[in-house]
């Protein structure tokens, strides 16, 4: 093992990735089921409550794995081009 290197750690580009990867998902689920996807996740955001969220391909518990005020400043910051 070479002590000499300094290990990178890119823990917020990693997690901004994933939160991007799971709302496609969740987004990706409720078309499927025919649902609204923009009113639902809009609902959920702004309800907390994750029936607005489909189980259909587990879309319910991966955008509970997103603290709803984190999705809300990355949708935010996407919606002004702060993207992080």
């Amino acid at each position: 093992m070479d002590f000499d290197k300094t290990m990178n750690f890119k823990f917020e580009t990693d997690k901004n990735v994933k939160a991007k990867e799971i709302l496609k998902e969740v987004y990706e689920a409720l078309v499927e089921k025919g649902y609204n996807p923009i009113n639902q996740i809009v609902g959920y955001i702004l309800s907390g409550d994750p029936t607005y969220i489909t189980s259909h391909n587990d879309a319910r518990n991966k955008i509970r794995q997103i603290e709803r005020d984190e999705l809300l400043e990355k949708l935010v910051k996407n919606y002004i081009g702060l993207e992080d």
